[in-house]
Formats: C-alpha cells, sequence, structure tokens
C-alpha cells in the first residue's frame, strides 16, 4: 500500500511538473507575439498618422 502511494504521488508530481512547464513554454510565446503585434499595430499607425498628415 505504501510503495503504490509513493509511486502514485511521484507519478503525479512528474505529470504535473511537464505540465507546468509546457504552459510556461506557451505563456513566453504568447508575450513574445504580443509584444510582436503591438509594436506592428503601432507602426502602421504612426504611418496612417503621416500619411493624413502629409497631405
Amino acid at each position: 500500500m505504501k510503495k503504490e502511494l509513493i509511486l502514485g504521488s511521484v507519478l503525479s508530481m512528474v505529470l504535473f511538473l511537464t505540465s507546468c512547464k509546457a504552459i510556461g513554454a506557451i505563456f513566453k510565446a504568447g508575450m513574445w507575439w504580443g509584444i510582436i503585434l503591438v509594436v506592428v499595430v503601432l507602426v502602421v499607425i504612426i504611418w496612417i498618422f503621416g500619411k493624413i498628415m502629409g497631405k
């Protein structure tokens, strides 16, 4: 019984920690995509503003 409890606990921890790594990687990628999108949107807004003011 004690062996099963230890094995179950270890298995749960291994699965849980792997999930956390995967979620962390997804959030890192999401953060970089967010930064890139914000920069692109700012560049487009500045470009449009420059076109309007240039007329």
